[in-house]
């Protein structure tokens, strides 16, 4: 596959694809392999995402095991996992060995353990021990985001040794992703780490006890936090994660914790938007019954919230107006609550939040709550005020707004942690919480503030 993105035309992209799907209905190997190699990897991806999945499956076995790895490593979690399971075990097997063992125990995690089991078991089996060892382990903790591949050394080897290794390029040592020398003693305990630097500056003679240097290392169970934090404060290309006895298990790439940070932020965003990690590869009903399972909840959070309008039925009969205002103030006050959402959610991300911060972000979002409830209130009121020439109305959505904000932002800082306190994903919950709160008291207030001016509203 291309590593650059495809330049042809829409016209020569659609050639390309009626070629390749006559070439899977062909089993011809060598031009669906052929065809695959001149498009770019992310053109791949396309297409093998618009196809059914017997279609799917023949394209992924006739591709040579290091294609088709290439491709599923570049591939969504969800996706990945789909071009793997139903393939014929043995097939499968060769596949898996071809990537890298942070995905394959991705992989792994994601399937029926039948099913992985039956992958396992036609892989080598220090491989599949060691795919295994790494399922065990949360995605988001350095044993879950570690490679087994560490680039190692006996604390009795040479600077020659390493030097040699570097020169010989095998294919084994372009898994590394250019991490630095570690050196364990004869059981596999962590000693130290040798800079490339230093190995250059000696003489091949040397020995690496002699120039290496203490190692920072962390726990499997350590979180993705911890590690941001060293990665920040250090310039390591990898960290390398030890167990409690100081046995080396594996290493943690910068660039490997970069695109779990990338995959976070994006499962964040769009589980607030209800949509969690739906492709629309996966199958109608599957996608159908996970957006359903939101939206009903919806209805039953609207149904209190038109609950609190039909209290107020006369007055809306009386001031019709104010049904033309009713959905401006609970959307701006949710918009001003989905910002402070949003900020809580990235400090949570980054561990510059807790759950035991609360009153910390309280009092910080209603200083911003204060101020730009004030001056939305007062935008609005003015303009309630000069579009219905009535100054109690304005006043009324005014101090509607104003307030509903200050509620808004509020509950859109605080409810995230109060949600993680708990243990529930606030990228899930805390959008239809602030969604309902704000709807609910944004109609209330403006409501019962009319309630309250109804003579001067009438006059």
């Amino acid at each position: 596959m291309s590593d650059t993105p495809n330049k042809d035309s829409d016209a020569e992209m659609d050639k390309l694809e009626d070629s390749l799907h006559e070439a899977i209905d062909a089993s011809d190997k060598k031009q669906v392999e052929e065809i695959v190699d001149t498009i770019s990897s992310h053109e791949a991806l396309r297409q093998v995402s618009r196809m059914a999945a017997p279609e799917r499956d023949s394209l992924i076995s006739m591709l040579e095991p290091e294609t088709a790895a290439e491709l599923i490593e570049e591939a969504p979690a969800e996706l990945a996992v789909s071009l793997i399971q139903d393939l014929d075990s043995s097939v499968a097997a060769k596949i898996m060995q071809e990537l890298h063992t942070d995905t394959q125990a991705d992989i792994v995690q994601e399937m029926e353990q039948a099913d992985s089991e039956a992958i396992l078991y036609e892989m080598d089996s220090v491989v599949a021990d060691g795919v295994r060892t790494l399922s065990q382990y949360e995605p988001d903790t350095a044993g879950g985001l570690m490679e087994l591949e560490v680039f190692s050394f006996s604390v009795n080897e040479t600077v020659g040794t390493v030097l040699n290794r570097l020169a010989d390029g095998d294919e084994t040592f372009e898994r590394y992703r250019g991490q630095h020398p570690y050196i364990v003693d004869e059981s596999g305990k962590l000693m130290g780490v040798v800079s490339l630097r230093d190995m250059l500056s000696n003489r091949r003679a040397v020995a690496l006890a002699e120039i290496m240097h203490p190692a920072i290392s962390v726990l499997p169970e350590s979180s993705q936090e911890e590690l941001a934090d060293l990665f920040d404060d250090n310039p390591f290309l990898g960290i390398p994660v030890a167990d409690a006895q100081g046995m080396l298990l594996g290493v943690v790439s910068r660039l490997e914790l970069a695109e779990a940070e990338l995959e976070r932020a994006e499962h964040e965003s769009l589980s607030r938007q209800q949509v969690g990690d739906e492709l629309r590869s996966m199958p109608t009903l599957l996608r159908s019954r996970r957006r359903l399972a939101w939206l009903s909840s919806n209805i039953v959070l609207n149904i209190i919230a038109a609950s609190v309008i039909s209290a107020y039925e006369e007055t809306l009969a009386a001031v019709i107006a104010i049904a033309v205002f009713l959905p401006m103030v609970s959307d701006m006050s949710g918009c001003s609550g989905n910002q402070a959402v949003g900020v809580s959610m990235r400090e949570l991300s980054l561990g510059l939040t807790r759950p035991v911060d609360l009153f910390h972000v309280l009092r910080k979002e209603l200083g911003v709550g204060v101020i730009n409830g004030i001056a939305l209130g007062i935008l609005i009121g003015i303009v309630a005020w000069v579009w219905k020439d009535n100054a109690y109305l304005g006043l009324v959505i005014g101090l509607a707004l104003a307030t509903n904000t200050m509620i808004a932002v509020s509950i859109g800082g605080t409810v995230p942690l109060m949600l993680k306190k708990f243990g529930i994903d606030p990228a899930v919950a805390a959008g239809p919480l602030l969604t309902t709160v704000t709807d609910m008291a944004g109609f209330f207030l403006v409501l019962s503030l009319a309630t309250l001016f109804m003579p001067q509203l009438l006059s």
